[in-house]
């Protein structure tokens, strides 16, 4: 199992904050002979029924030396996880939580946008400081 981002527990928190109940601390998925591990799957149930929206969530630091190389493996990650996702649990919305800070770097640059939106990455932006999601952008 791959290590836990630093900001593992920040989102945790951050998401319980906003309603969402934690079911998958991380969340597995397997395909053929491999495993994927998503940092963290929740439920959010509307007026108490189970049919509530439910999200898988890719925790991301970026505090690497390169921006751009913490980008490039991210997006590929995503989509790799999007796409599994997809066949596997296709009523669960991928997110990426980054952030503030990461959010006003490098997503907020014209590098950050074209892949936010080219790429369709859902995103949660917290404020690791309030452990508070600060936004929620959904480009799907």
């Amino acid at each position: 199992m791959p290590q836990r981002d630093v900001f593992h527990e920040v989102i945790k928190a951050a998401l319980i904050k906003d309603g969402w109940i934690i079911t998958h601390d991380p969340f597995t998925l397997s395909i053929g002979i491999r495993k994927v591990f998503i940092d963290l799957a929740g439920e959010q149930l509307i007026g108490g029924e189970k049919d509530g929206t439910k999200i898988a969530v890719e925790i991301k630091s970026f505090l690497g030396e390169s921006e751009v190389a913490e980008l490039e493996k991210t997006v590929g990650q995503y989509v790799l996880y999007r796409r599994v996702l997809g066949e596997q649990e296709p009523d669960r919305e991928l997110y990426l939580a980054i952030e503030e800070k990461t959010y006003n770097g490098i997503f907020s640059e014209p590098i950050g946008n074209l892949i936010v939106t080219g790429e369709q990455i859902n995103l949660i932006v917290f404020s690791a400081d309030k452990e508070e999601i600060v936004k929620w952008i959904s480009e799907i």
